[in-house]
C-alpha cells in the first residue's frame, strides 16, 4: 500500500467436527475473495501473482516483484502456474506446428485456437501417433491448418479424414522463398539468365548512367582504429627496410 508491505491481521472463527468419522476435527472460517485455505496471502494478491508468473516466468518475475515490494520468490511463482484444463471438443480451425522444448533436442507439438488466437494444448512430442490421439478425443474441428510435416499429414488421414487440410501462410512463404533461393541457386552459374539481360538491354538500348561516386567510408577516430593504424603503417615501414 504506497510502496509499503502490508500485513492483514484478520480473526476469523474455528470450528469444531463432532463427528467420530470426520477426519477434520478443527477447521477455520473462510472468508470469501479473501482467503483461501492453506494460503499466506489474499485471493487477490494470488491472482496478481499468477498472472506476473504466466508473462514472465520464474526469475524475471520474482525480480519485478522485488521492485514492487512484493515479497514473493521464483519457486513460489512457478508454483503458481496450473495447467488449464483441456476443452472437451476441437476448436473450429486448429493451429497444428511443432514447438522445440529445447532447440534441436527435444519437440513437441502445440495446438492452437486460430480463429481465438489462442493456445489450445501442448502435445509431448510431433509423431504422427500422439497427434492422431488427440482428434479422435477431441471432435468438432472443421478446418486443420498445419505445416507440410509427413507425421502430421499421416495423423489427419488416419484420424480425421473428412477434415479440410490447409497450409499456413508462414509455411507457403517459406516453402516459396526456399524453392525461389534454389532456383536461383542453380541458374547462377548458367548463361540463361544473363543472355536475357543482355538480350533486354539491346532492345532498349538505354544509355548507361553515370557512376556514382561516393566518398570513401571513413572509421571513427577512436583508440583502438588509431592504434591499429599506427600498427600498419610501422609494418609497412618495417617491410621497406627489409
Amino acid at each position: 500500500m504506497g510502496s509499503r508491505r502490508v500485513v492483514v491481521r484478520l480473526r476469523v472463527r474455528r470450528y469444531f467436527c463432532d463427528r467420530r468419522s470426520c477426519s477434520r476435527r478443527t477447521f477455520a472460517e473462510q472468508v470469501a475473495g479473501l482467503t483461501e485455505r492453506h494460503r499466506r496471502s489474499s485471493v487477490g494478491l494470488t491472482s496478481w501473482l499468477r498472472s506476473i508468473a504466466v508473462e514472465l516466468g520464474g526469475g524475471p518475475a520474482a525480480r519485478l516483484c522485488h521492485r514492487l515490494r512484493l515479497a514473493v520468490g521464483r519457486t513460489r511463482l512457478l508454483r503458481l502456474l496450473k495447467a488449464p484444463a483441456g476443452p472437451d471438443r476441437a476448436p473450429r480451425v486448429l493451429g497444428v506446428d511443432e514447438l522445440a522444448f529445447r532447440k534441436g533436442c527435444a519437440y513437441g507439438t502445440v495446438l492452437v485456437d486460430v480463429e481465438a488466437r489462442r493456445g489450445v494444448d501442448v502435445l509431448p512430442d510431433r509423431t504422427s501417433e500422439t497427434f492422431a490421439a488427440w482428434p479422435a478425443k477431441h471432435p468438432g474441428a472443421g478446418i486443420i491448418c498445419r505445416d507440410r510435416a509427413n507425421a502430421y499429414t499421416k495423423a489427419v488421414k488416419e484420424a480425421a479424414p473428412d477434415v479440410l487440410e490447409v497450409a499456413g501462410r508462414r509455411h507457403l512463404l517459406q516453402n516459396l522463398s526456399a524453392v525461389v533461393e534454389k532456383t536461383c541457386h542453380q541458374h547462377r552459374n548458367r548463361n540463361c539468365l544473363r543472355k536475357h539481360t543482355e538480350e533486354e538491354a539491346t532492345v532498349a538500348n538505354l544509355p548507361e548512367p553515370p557512376p556514382m561516386l561516393l566518398p570513401p567510408a571513413e572509421l571513427p577516430r577512436t583508440q583502438i582504429v588509431e592504434r591499429i593504424r599506427h600498427r600498419y603503417e610501422d609494418i609497412h615501414r618495417l617491410l621497406e627496410k627489409g
